[in-house]
């Protein structure tokens, strides 16, 4: 076997890839219901491309220098510069591959633009939503005679010889059987330690006790596996937080509502902050306000600015948006304190307008809010983390002294990210570049050393 792939989120382009490179591939999978389940069939399917030919056609001036200036200056120079180079540069060409040889149906989005980005580079399919990226991998992979899935079953270790190089992969499956696969390489995609709430307490303090909204199968396989082999980790305190989760369904609320104009408020009626730098760190921010919950408050425009995300649709059809005609009304829909929510809703107008300056610095908005208004109680959560096994610029899992373990690969979660430390380095799309584009170099890398 030329490659085995432990998980089946991004490790199914990397599976693709390789095949698509002549490889015999093996992708093992521990969850039958990962078309669902994962953080990849979770996400809002933004794929960074820095530099595509969608930019160019819509007259986007782009590049990956430019990304990776987005980048750290998001991190503040605190992201893995290689990484973060590797990624910028190959974020392109993964988009365009992804669209002509899997024919996944990707598109600029130009309706927004997420905090952080200088430009429009995210790309995503019809919905906007990962099940439907999952979905399609899925059925390439299955369909593909060079790969074979092995679902359920479950990567438990890695063997190596006495030269330190990948031998064989061990699997095991539901009954407790295990086997022992040989290969020359293992890609670990097995995302990161989300579900490991041990693991999340230790290097995750201030989001510990919020909810977790990702795979259950995120319980740090890669930092054992890999640790065990040498392997060095890094930026185990980064992940991406949200802070719009619906209270009552469990659905994306989307910053999208933030972007359009939408503003945040406690439980007292207040703002705590500028919205608008990003969905991650505001996760944080919420969980230590009163009650861990807050209310996003919109308008109708702005409601039918987000219907082509399916995580808002959802979110409707749950029926935990409320609506009102004024301000009052809206009140007591909500249980919030009258005068202060009257008060914010005048004085975010203002500012929107421009007759005032923002005390929380927020500059992004598109226009005043208008009644009627709708609002939805959200809670902060916990989507993935973003540290893990350090990898170069083949995604070659490295050992302390930077030298590679041959034949080890990481991708995603189970690799250290370009996130930076905390939350607050988290760029829209930083969860599926590393998984997607991860996966696409080691298979390159795995080719190149067949010959």
């Amino acid at each position: 076997m030329d490659l085995v792939v432990a998980g089946a989120g991004g490790g199914l382009a990397g599976a693709l890839r390789a095949a698509e490179l002549g490889l015999s591939v093996v992708v093992v999978e521990s969850s039958e219901h990962f078309r669902r389940g994962n953080n990849t069939s979770m996400s809002t399917a933004m794929f960074p491309g820095a530099g595509s030919r969608w930019q160019a056609e819509q007259g986007v001036d782009d590049s990956p220098d430019r990304f990776v200036d987005d980048i750290m200056a998001k991190t503040k120079g605190k992201a893995d510069a290689r990484l973060a180079r590797t990624l910028a540069r190959v974020s392109a060409p993964l988009v365009e591959w992804l669209a002509d040889a899997v024919e996944l149906p990707l598109d600029l989005v130009t309706d927004f633009n997420y905090p952080g980005h200088s430009v429009t580079r995210c790309h995503s399919v019809p919905g906007r939503h990962g099940s439907g990226v999952i979905d399609h991998l899925a059925r390439r992979a299955r369909a593909h005679p060079g790969i074979d899935l092995l679902v359920p079953a479950k990567l438990t270790n890695v063997v190596t010889g006495g030269d330190g190089a990948v031998r064989a992969a061990v699997v095991r499956y539901p009954d407790g059987t295990e086997e022992e696969i040989p290969t020359r390489a293992v890609l670990l995609a097995t995302n990161g330690f989300g579900a490991d709430r041990d693991l999340v307490r230790r290097h995750l303090p201030e989001i510990a006790d919020a909810l977790y909204q990702g795979s259950d199968q995120s319980l740090g396989d890669a930092l054992r596996i890999g640790g065990g082999l040498g392997a060095a980790t890094g930026y185990l305190d980064a992940y991406q937080g949200h802070g719009a989760v619906a209270a009552g369904a469990g659905t994306l609320v989307g910053w999208a509502t933030i972007i359009h104009g939408a503003i945040m408020v406690d439980l007292e009626g207040r703002r705590f902050g500028d919205e608008t730098r990003g969905y991650s760190e505001y996760a944080a921010e919420l969980a230590a306000r009163p009650g861990a919950t807050g209310w996003i408050v919109l308008d109708e425009t702005i409601f039918h600015q987000c219907e082509p995300f399916k995580d808002f649709r959802d979110t409707v059809e749950s029926g935990v948006l409320v609506w009102a005609d004024d301000a009052d009304g809206l009140a007591k829909a909500t249980g919030l304190p009258a005068g202060a929510l009257a008060a914010e809703l005048e004085t975010a107008a203002a500012v929107a307008r421009g007759e005032r300056a923002d005390e929380h610095g927020r500059t992004n908005w598109e226009r005043p809010l208008a009644a009627p208004y709708a609002a939805v109680r959200v809670v902060p959560a916990l989507f993935h983390t973003q540290g893990g096994l350090i990898v170069n610029e083949d995604a070659a899992v490295v050992d302390h002294d930077d030298r590679p373990i041959p034949g080890l690969y990481a991708a995603g979660g189970a690799a250290a990210g370009i996130s930076g430390h905390g939350a607050d380095g988290y760029l829209p799309g930083n969860g599926l570049l590393p998984a997607f584009g991860l996966a696409y170099l080691a298979a390159g890398d795995v080719a190149r050393r067949r010959t």
